[in-house]
């Protein structure tokens, strides 16, 4: 009030109010922003909460006299419709509670109601899609579609972008008797539903508003997603509605099922869930344990909550993202609040006086570091402890309502709050609207639920008492085998020198020492709470639940090899990454011109040592699994290998088809579909053992890569590659071996062509058209220098680009170490007309079959020829070949 309003946003730390367009751009974050007096609207219910009845009483009188929403902004639909719209709602929630107790707002008369309504119309603009959901930003004044709105182009939205707006809507509704708004949000919900991956039942980050197609298929419980589940949940505790409640437990079902890795929640990809999408969280999903406090899951919550309490304990807040092993990702902090939420609501589940410490923990921390003269600022990096000028809304709409009711007794509180439901801005909606103004008919549209025999299917609302009054030390027996689990000392390696000392007990399996064959070793896990799973595409996955291990000793055992993998395995990475290799094929119709890009291998013959690479026919090896001796020795021997992933390590595969003579060999991905261009380039691991006996050289191509060597096979018969760590020119390929006639026919018949043509042009054509003609004429016969650019894909081509996501999980069968690359597509090697035209000759004369030592074409036809070839090598490279 006293240095930013009517300012959206104060700025703490040069003491103004944040006025958009004023100040620098943030991007993204600035939609929130619409000169409505963001953070007065925002803080409204919160002043009641803390007791503030007076303040409340004038702040409401300021919204009603000085706010507009008719502005010429584009706003965020998402942040406007729980932000402001919940803001104005909650405001009015307690207004008129306030009213009823006779003491204070005895003038109020609906106004903030009015405004929530003026605002509900504002928005329904932007649902103006066919499948329902809302355009990502509206312009109050005009809309969405009108030539002054300047939006309407976006394609894509949020998940919880466009599944958060059922409470506000809903509640809109309600107060109001006007059904419209219910139905725009209700629609937009089942569309969601309608269009979540079937196997998984999970839903993705970004959908398309207009076809409902995923864009981004990575799925979690935070960023993105968050608050799509939290409504569901919540609309069935206020609206009633059965078909919520079936969603949100069919959600969740399948979150408790590939993202909860307690006490980690990792994202996943929605068609293979047990594919780590990341290695990192963001502090989004913080807000989950209360959630699942909420749905009744208690231990789950407390297992992540503390988790979550130990990062911010090292960091002195919880920074926007932090890996698997706790290390920082993302360093800013801009004073979240759904930490403080998770706690309040673990308290009052269980009544430990623990979640008491960690609340002051959080607001000594807020007094320590982040309060300034003017406010609170938010963190720019928790590692320095510097600040950025910014104090969003939420932090006193929900920060400080949190904490407040953490401590307050139920003497200290002016009303229940048992009787309100927290909206995901903690706003409050009384839990009287599921019975008022039911304009919209409970008939289930939910199908295909998950037929579960599973407690989370329980139709049951969430006891919000004391769920465990006889057992006190519930929550801290969950939490006891956690509590080091951030902590620099562990879990973290013992060095060699620590051993021999003899410091400590030694623990009972270091992940070096791990083998997945090993049956003492896999015992070994079990105590300790590890368990393996085996995934679809050949690897093993590790995963650590604390409270299955054997005792709490067992479970610190278990973390730190965890730790130790995960060290083991980024270190592993990043020491053994190889750029990737080529494929390619040298044979009739080929002769160089389709370069596949193969992965490598951490065994067998060094390529990048080895120039010349090496080249030979390739045979399908029987088994095709190359996982025993091979039954076609003589089919093999002296051939490049074929064969399929799957059903044993590498290094066996190349083992077996070296015994039987192979010069080297291809494994093939099983995985229908799969392509370099796709997905990210990985390297195939050795077996653990000493892989110095295998000395052929060993690469692997993704499925699509590999059906085209083997539709060749089909088409051509004998097929001839060449193995390298980069694709070669034709000059180098055909360097001392026996080249075609037809090429050579093809040359000498170029060079006759180039005189006669000379010739020619000396008596018919004026000096500058002759002089053209010889630089044409010269282009066409000329052969590129080593070294110069043929035009071949080359090293740079075939280096791919840095991939946005590592897999954490260990390898087993097939092992593989995933590289940190991803394969740009393949390209094809054609050599393009003004380099060597004389070879794309080649393939047209191949083709076409025309004798070159009876015929000699004119100018003009081969020129014409030369056109045919240019565009037919355009079209391969749209085909990707």
């Amino acid at each position: 009030q006293e240095h930013a309003y009517p300012a959206d946003e104060l700025m703490p730390l040069t003491c103004r109010g944040r006025v958009r367009g004023q100040e620098p751009s943030r991007g993204d974050v600035d939609d929130a922003l619409g000169k409505f007096s963001l953070t007065l609207i925002d803080t409204l219910d919160t002043l009641v909460v803390l007791n503030k009845t007076k303040e409340f009483e004038e702040a409401v009188k300021k919204v009603i006299k000085d706010v507009n929403l008719d502005n010429d902004i584009v706003v965020s639909v998402f942040e406007t419709n729980i932000r402001v719209l919940g803001g104005l709602l909650g405001g009015h929630s307690v207004a008129i509670m306030l009213k009823e107790k006779g003491e204070y707002m005895q003038w109020y008369n609906g106004e903030l109601l009015h405004m929530a309504k003026e605002l509900g119309y504002k928005l329904l603009p932007a649902f103006n899609t066919t499948s329902g959901l809302p355009y990502p930003r509206v312009n109050l004044k005009f809309g969405v579609r009108h030539p002054e709105a300047r939006t309407g182009t976006e394609t894509d939205t949020c998940t919880a972008c466009a599944g958060t707006l059922i409470l506000e809507f809903a509640a809109l509704s309600r107060f109001t008797g006007t059904s419209i708004f219910e139905e725009y949000a209700r629609k937009a919900l089942d569309f969601i539903w309608e269009k979540r991956q079937r196997s998984s039942n999970l839903v993705g980050v970004t959908i398309n508003i207009h076809t409902g197609d995923w864009v981004r298929k990575d799925s979690g419980v935070g960023a993105g997603i968050d608050s799509y589940y939290e409504y569901l949940l919540k609309a069935y505790v206020l609206l009633g509605d059965d078909s919520f409640l079936e969603r949100f437990n069919t959600h969740y079902d399948a979150i408790m099922r590939y993202i909860s890795q307690p006490p980690l929640l990792l994202d996943v990809h929605i068609h293979k869930p047990m594919l780590n999408a990341r290695t990192w969280m963001d502090s989004l999903l913080a807000f989950f344990p209360g959630l699942q406090v909420l749905k009744g899951d208690i231990r789950p919550a407390i297992e992540t909550h503390e988790m979550l309490y130990q990062v911010i304990k090292k960091h002195n807040f919880l920074p926007e993202a932090f890996t698997t092993d706790f290390r920082v990702h993302w360093a800013q902090h801009p004073l979240r609040p759904e930490f403080a939420e998770s706690t309040y609501f673990l308290y009052k589940a269980t009544g430990d006086p623990y979640y008491l410490e960690v609340g002051k923990t959080l607001i000594e921390n807020l007094n320590k570091y982040a309060r300034v003269p003017c406010g609170f600022a938010a963190m720019k990096d928790v590692r320095t402890g510097s600040h950025e000028d910014r104090m969003d809304s939420f932090f006193l709409a929900e920060m400080f309502k949190y904490l407040y009711l953490l401590f307050a007794d139920k003497e200290d509180m002016i009303f229940d709050i048992e009787d309100y439901i927290f909206t995901t801005e903690a706003h409050l909606l009384p839990l009287w609207l599921s019975t008022t103004n039911q304009t919209i008919s409970k008939k289930n549209t939910t199908t295909e639920y998950t037929e579960l025999d599973d407690s989370n299917f329980d139709w049951t609302c969430p006891n919000t008492q004391i769920l465990f009054p006889n057992d006190p030390m519930f929550a801290q027996s969950i939490r006891e085998p956690l509590k080091n689990v951030v902590d620099k000392s562990c879990p973290r390696g013992i060095s060699r020198v620590e051993e021999g000392l003899g410091s400590g007990p030694k623990p009972p399996l270091r992940a070096r020492d791990f083998m997945a064959s090993n049956p003492e070793h896999l015992e070994i896990l079990k105590k300790m709470g590890v368990s393996l799973i085996h995934l679809k595409d050949g690897r093993v996955q590790l995963v650590q639940h604390a409270v299955q291990a054997a005792s709490s000793l067992d479970a610190e055992d278990g973390l730190r090899f965890m730790q130790e993998m995960i060290e083991l395995s980024s270190q592993q990475q990043k020491e053994q990454q190889l750029p990737p290799r080529a494929v390619q094929i040298v044979s009739h119709p080929f002769f160089g011109r389709v370069v596949l890009t193969a992965g490598p291998a951490q065994f067998g013959m060094d390529l990048s040592k080895h120039k010349a690479g090496t080249r030979g026919f390739v045979a399908t090896i029987k088994p095709y699994n190359g996982c025993s001796e091979i039954t076609n020795p003589e089919a093999v021997k002296e051939k490049i290998a074929l064969m399929q992933r799957g059903q044993c390590m590498f290094a066996e595969k190349a083992r077996n088809i070296q015994k039987a003579g192979a010069i080297g060999g291809i494994v093939i991905d099983d995985n229908e579909g799969s392509s370099s261009d796709t997905a990210p380039l990985f390297q195939m691991a050795g077996d653990g053992k000493n892989t110095d006996d295998i000395t052929i050289p060993m690469l692997f191509l993704f499925n699509k890569e590999g059906n085209i060597i083997l539709d060749a096979i089909r088409e051509y018969e004998a097929v001839e590659v060449l193995l390298s760590d980069k694709a070669k020119d034709r000059a180098t390929i055909f360097k001392g071996k026996m080249i075609p006639n037809y090429i050579i026919d093809s040359n000498l018949e170029m060079e006759n062509m180039d005189q006669k043509l000379s010739e020619n042009d000396s008596h018919r054509q004026n000096s500058e058209e002759a002089t053209s003609a010889s630089q044409d004429v010269g282009a066409v016969s000329e052969e590129p220098e080593e070294g110069e650019n043929s035009d071949l894909t080359d090293p740079d081509s075939l280096s791919p680009a840095h991939a946005d996501s590592e897999s954490v999980s260990i390898s087993n069968q097939d092992s593989y170490v995933p590289g940190t690359d991803e394969a740009s597509a393949p390209e094809p090697a054609c050599t393009q007309g003004d380099h060597q035209p004389q070879e794309q000759k080649t393939e047209t004369e191949s083709n076409s079959k025309i004798n070159w030592d009876n015929k000699v074409q004119p100018m003009e036809s081969i020129l014409a020829d030369w056109n045919e070839d240019i565009e037919a090598f355009e079209m391969m490279e749209k085909d990707e070949l």
